[in-house]
């Protein structure tokens, strides 16, 4: 169904910020939980500030993904905007390839913590793996969005701020 629309509803808008804003709060603030890990492991006694930043990290992780599946539904439901044509084959098949990388980031990341705090290694280094692909990505699709915003001017940045009536 992807195309079949002009641009984004304001559901799928609000998700899409919402989930861009919790995973830089998990970025940023995700150090927490390994250091209550570390401290637990080695019997030692963790901040009040780990312990309720890394309970964060737990709950937030959970957040994203129910939002995540939320916002697979509605984009199965109602389709997405075309994307734009401007810019060569590759630029378009890059888009396409980290747009579907950021969906299977935020589908497994999460996953792969929750087995990380329930069962331990490897599952722990292997979710860690996710912050730089996390930080790569964000920045390339930053960087994209200002290039379609700023040298292209095709509208793309507009269909992910403003909602389609």
């Amino acid at each position: 169904m992807s195309g079949s629309r002009l641009g984004y509803s304001s559901y799928q808008i609000a998700l899409h910020w919402c989930i861009a804003a919790l995973v830089l709060f998990q970025l940023f603030f995700g150090e927490s939980m390994t250091a209550v890990v570390d401290a637990t492991e080695e019997g030692h006694q963790v901040s009040g500030a780990d312990q309720a930043l890394g309970s964060a990290h737990y709950w937030v992780g959970l957040v994203v993904l129910v939002l995540v599946a939320l916002r697979l539904g509605l984009r199965f439901a109602s389709g997405a905007p075309k994307p734009a044509d401007a810019g060569p084959k590759w630029m378009q098949a890059a888009a396409r390839a980290s747009h579907a990388l950021f969906y299977v980031l935020l589908l497994a990341t999460p996953i792969v913590g929750l087995l990380a705090f329930y069962m331990g290694d490897p599952w722990g280094d292997i979710h860690s793996l996710g912050k730089p692909a996390f930080i790569v990505l964000v920045v390339v699709h930053v960087l994209a969005a200002l290039y379609h915003q700023f040298w292209l001017r095709d509208g793309t940045l507009k269909k992910m701020i403003v909602p389609v009536r």
